[in-house]
């Protein structure tokens, strides 16, 4: 499947809602696609809904979301799917990411759970991903998740993970902060899980901070600056595989905007520095 050319630019940020209405007053240059969870926002009226509706006509979004279950036996919920669909139209948003999680069994379960790594596994998620990418008549994107546990682990996460995405046909949303966390707290290499990904199926990528509970725990939170590990990853995955739409990712503990900035203006220099090094290179 061609991910080429990318369908979003630049360095992004993942929208919150107190936030809205200071970004479609300030409207800053630095931000080159934004990201909302659909969940938070197909049924938003009034007020933020006529932001929503004014930013949308200004910039360019992504949906990413945290509702779906891909791994859950329960039946997928296609009504939610064409609600999406329907909103990803209404908004002209470029595409769908989804978390290679589940979060429902008979009933909603408000967390990421980790899937079994079982061969079982890639054909029962695999087969659900096909199905909502049919229903939206497009590909989606498939982000990697931070975990704390593996039960019935069969094969490794990266490989796993990689079983999905070649049976699913679809897209990967590369998650660099979930990746280094994982690293540590199940104690593998991460420059060895960055370089096994299928790089021509990245569609974008995420970047965001975490919380160190312990020396060989960290807690993905998106509540955090980004620290220097991850930014090094980051930049690893650039040099392996080319400048990628990445998006800047922060959850609560929401700093003043210029603070947010920063971090998205940092991505833009990692992207500017690759591409004159590369033009250099080759010319």
């Amino acid at each position: 499947m061609d991910t080429n050319p990318f369908l979003v630019q630049g360095a992004g940020l993942g929208l919150r809602r107190p936030l809205i209405h200071q970004f479609l007053e300030t409207q800053p240059q630095e931000v080159g696609f934004y990201e909302i969870a659909p969940e938070n926002w197909i049924t938003i009226g009034g007020k933020y809904g006529k932001a929503f509706r004014a930013m949308t006509e200004r910039f360019d979004f992504i949906c990413h979301g945290l509702s779906l279950s891909l791994g859950s036996t329960d039946p997928l919920d296609e009504h939610f799917i064409l609600a999406v669909k329907h909103f990803m139209a209404e908004h002209q948003i470029k595409f769908y990411s989804e978390h290679l999680s589940y979060c429902s069994k008979n009933g909603h379960l408000y967390d990421l759970m980790p899937i079994p790594f079982t061969s079982e596994a890639v054909t029962h998620v695999a087969k659900r991903i096909k199905r909502v990418q049919d229903i939206l008549e497009q590909p989606i994107a498939l982000e990697n998740v931070s975990y704390y546990a593996a039960p019935g682990q069969e094969m490794t996460e990266i490989d796993f993970f990689n079983a999905v995405v070649e049976e699913a046909d679809c897209n990967i949303l590369i998650d660099l902060n979930n990746i280094y966390v994982n690293s540590v707290n199940h104690r593998y290499d991460a420059d060895a899980f960055l370089k096994a990904i299928p790089a021509h199926r990245i569609a974008y990528a995420h970047i965001a901070g975490h919380y160190q509970e312990a020396e060989d725990f960290l807690v993905d939170t998106h509540g955090a600056d980004i620290i220097d590990p991850v930014w090094k990853l980051l930049g690893k995955a650039y040099e392996l595989y080319g400048v990628f739409p990445t998006l800047l990712e922060r959850d609560f503990n929401l700093p003043p905007i210029a603070d947010l900035l920063k971090e998205v203006n940092t991505i833009k220099t990692m992207q500017v520095a690759w591409q004159t090094q590369h033009e250099k290179r080759y010319a």
